[in-house]
């Protein structure tokens, strides 16, 4: 599932240049039709067209971008060789010559739709894989020119001369079938009607629709509704059955889908809300009137795959239900607002004022459904993303704070260098190592870089307490063990480590008990760095409750990823950490529900998690839950 959502990440950034683009096209199309053709609609459609024309390429380019580690732009340039030489190799010409036809036209109609997503999507994967796997290798002396970055490029060519090779038997097999496939639900009248929009839409990730297409709007299979329709009196069309293909597309595409972006957004966090409205906007606008849906649909597409295939299911019942009605509708473009104006009067459209009725419906059932399923789900739509999904999509030293580099360093010279640390990787707020030797570690010097202690469990285990931030000191050092470049802070803005006790007066810190349970000394935790009080003073819950509520005011400074632990600042300026099981952060979000943002205001009772203590205990784990107070270590912690 990563993989898909770090995949649908990717296409963002081509998507987000297409709604515009297919906005201009629209235009163009609405005044020509009203005008004819001029030097403004040339304008606008070949503007606009540059961009929706090559949509795949576009793909191939930015998923090598989004998917490589790390890109510097050589992992681009991968995905366009690849582009280019599959859909080269596989072209009409190329193939007419491999298979000595002379006529281009005689060629498998499958080669002539090569151009798609779906083999931008493989272009793309294939240039991402060949720099991630080949960006750093050594070659002989004698090819040293080609080593590194160089090679890239060569090896992404190679392996696209073997795919193309493959596509080559495979992709004229599956188009054919996909033709043949259509032709068979053609003849099951308006069940037939809703099959077609449901496999339309879920085809449109691979690029074969048009096969399905071909079938129902064009004249492979004698149904032409497309044609038939723009002809009007003037053609073959039938009134009450021409457009029965098409209708069903309109209610989707002008409400259905803005439905589904106003269900992202209003889903959204808080902090993000503002980041994705101008793409959801932009792409609802471009569904409504142009009828443009792709933009909507790769935002969600592999994000949510769940997701989408409601929308696959929806769309085919809209068909379906729009092939029962006496309603008919056509288009020359897609299902937006400009061809139902344009088609209004068309002599073979049937009671059109039902369209918008109907889109008011879908936009409501659209709404509803995405709204629940993407809380109920917790589904990674555009703005809800983890936040280091989201770091890691912007790049190293972006909307990080460089502060944390000579702590970064300190850490890692503490930690017996570069060369001794094998793995690395934090929960919510201690660094978790694997390293070579356990001998090198110095945990004064760790102490002296901003850890509050550490532990070495086992011949190479370490864990070094930091405290809130300590995902900013494992991002730095990062970039320190990969060898990128981490600035110096100004002198007055070195942060202050989370570890280091800055509160030694000692304090009773009065709280509400935060989750149903009996309150044990931390002693009694199965975890010796909590149970030595090497994180901090407090107490223990073993819980019989499912919600964990604020204990007191504040602000919420920490919300781990995988749900398991929060951290609080109190309106007093104490510190706290509610962590939920002991090591359950390997349960990766399973049995815990995040209900707060990090930075929300919250008083005492909110509820900030909601857990399953069947769904922890069942793992093996134990769903003990430290309170800890993480700037006082003179502090006690007493339930009221």
């Amino acid at each position: 599932m990563k993989f898909f959502q770090r995949l649908g990440r990717s296409i963002m950034l081509p998507v987000a240049v297409l709604p515009v683009a297919a906005i201009l096209v629209g235009i163009s199309y609405w005044i020509a039709s009203v005008a004819g053709t001029n030097i403004v609609t040339t304008f606008l459609a070949a503007a606009g067209g540059a961009l929706i024309d090559n949509m795949a390429l576009l793909f191939a380019i930015g998923i090598s971008i989004g998917m490589a580690n790390k890109s510097d732009g050589t992992s681009a340039l991968a995905g366009l060789v690849s582009w280019l030489t599959i859909t080269t190799l596989l072209s009409p010409a190329t193939v007419a010559g491999f298979l000595g036809i002379e006529d281009v036209a005689e060629v498998d109609p499958a080669f002539g739709k090569v151009q798609n997503v779906f083999i931008g999507i493989i272009c793309g994967l294939i240039g991402a894989w060949a720099y991630n796997r080949f960006k750093d290798v050594r070659l002989p002396d004698a090819l040293s020119f080609f080593s590194g970055k160089r090679s890239v490029a060569i090896v992404t060519a190679g392996i696209s001369l073997v795919v193309a090779a493959v596509l080559f038997f495979v992709w004229p097999i599956v188009y054919t079938g996909l033709v043949i496939f259509g032709e068979w639900i053609s003849t099951l009248g308006p069940v037939g009607a809703g099959l077609y929009g449901f496999f339309n839409r879920l085809l449109i990730p691979l690029g074969l629709h048009h096969a399905l297409n071909s079938v129902f709007w064009f004249d492979v299979a004698g149904i032409n509704d497309l044609n038939n329709f723009l002809a009007g009196s003037n053609g073959e069309g039938v009134f009450g059955v021409t457009g029965q293909y098409m209708t069903g597309f309109f209610p989707i595409m002008m409400f259905g889908l803005p439905g589904a972006a106003l269900a992202m957004y209003v889903t959204a966090k808080t902090k993000r809300k503002k980041m994705v409205s101008g793409i959801l906007l932009s792409a609802a606008v471009a569904s409504f009137f142009v009828g443009v849906t792709e933009p909507l649909e790769f935002t969600f597409m592999f994000l949510a795959p769940w997701l989408y295939l409601v929308h696959a299911v929806f769309t085919g019942i809209s068909v379906f239900i729009a092939a029962l009605l006496p309603t008919r509708m056509g288009f020359g473009f897609s299902a937006g607002f400009i061809d139902l104006v344009l088609g209004w009067m068309n002599p073979l459209a049937q009671n059109p004022w039902m369209i918008p009725i109907m889109g008011v419906f879908w936009f409501a059932v659209y709404f509803v459904v995405f709204r629940f399923l993407i809380l109920k789900f917790r589904l990674k739509t555009p703005g809800r993303e983890d936040d280091d999904e989201l770091a890691a999509d912007i790049g190293p030293g972006i909307n990080r704070d460089a502060g944390y580099g000579p702590t970064a360093e300190k850490m890692i010279s503490g930690l017996g260098g570069k060369e001794n640390i094998v793995q690395l990787d934090n929960c919510a707020t201690r660094l978790r190592l694997e390293v070579a030797d356990t001998s090198r570690v110095d945990s004064d010097a760790l102490k002296r870089a901003g850890a509050a202690g550490t532990m070495i469990s086992g011949a190479k285990s370490v864990q070094v307490v930091y405290g809130l931030n300590v995902q900013f000191v494992k991002d730095a050092m990062d970039d320190v063990l990969a060898g990128r470049e981490v600035e110096a802070p100004a002198a007055s803005a070195a942060p202050q480590a989370d570890g280091a006790v800055t509160t030694t007066a000692r304090a009773v810190v009065r709280l509400r008990q935060p989750i149903a349970g009996t309150v044990v000394p931390l002693a009694q935790v199965p975890d010796p760095m909590f149970a030595q009080g090497t994180m901090g003073p407090g107490v223990a819950i073993d819980p019989t409750g499912d919600t964990v509520v604020a204990p007191a005011d504040g602000i919420v400074t920490t919300v781990f990823p995988t749900g398991h632990a929060v951290g609080m600042t109190l309106d007093d300026g104490t510190e706290l950490l509610i962590h939920v099981g002991i090591d359950t952060v390997d349960l990766q979000g399973r049995g815990f529900q995040a209900l707060v943002q990090q930075g929300e205001g919250v008083h005492a009772g909110h509820p900030l998690l909601r857990i399953d203590t069947g769904v922890i205990r069942g793992a093996g784990y134990s769903p003990i839950t430290p309170v800890i107070v993480l700037n006082n270590e003179h502090a006690s912690i007493e339930f009221e």
